[in-house]
């Protein structure tokens, strides 16, 4: 018997959207870095992308448990001496909603091309609206 592997032609991707209002960060982040791997489904192939794409909306109301809005930091470095940024989580949220989401995803998939596939099929938004309504997508909870 030959090992089962999937092909692209075969893959049938949906479109859910997930409200993200009142959810806890690393546990939504988590549900949705499965959903954009696939391995939800029963044909998984660690090294193909068989994965739906996902629409999270209102990313300005997540919730974080704990001490992480002002303990949580992100940072980023100019390549200069001294060059390390930080920026609090409470600030981020304040800024760019959309980017905790996104990086809390991208901690979760692989570090390689395919990992940088998988993201662009992430569409994160900090309202309620969002420009995809004519691929039908389904509410998703999780």
């Amino acid at each position: 018997m030959d090992t089962y592997s999937p092909k692209a032609q075969d893959q049938n991707r949906e479109w859910y959207v997930i409200d993200a209002a009142e959810k806890v960060l690393g546990r939504l982040s988590s549900g949705i870095a499965v959903r954009l791997r696939g391995k939800h489904k029963p044909d998984f192939a660690p090294h193909f992308d068989n994965g739906d794409f996902i629409i999270v909306i209102n990313a300005d109301k997540i919730k974080v448990t704990g001490r992480k809005l002002d303990q949580k930091n992100y940072y980023r470095h100019s390549g200069y001496i001294g060059g390390l940024k930080t920026t609090s989580l409470r600030q981020m949220l304040a800024a760019k909603p959309d980017q905790v989401i996104i990086k809390a995803v991208r901690g979760m998939l692989p570090k390689n091309r395919l990992g940088r596939a998988l993201l662009k099929k992430l569409k994160v938004y900090a309202g309620t609206e969002h420009p995809h309504k004519a691929q039908n997508p389904k509410a998703l909870s999780l």
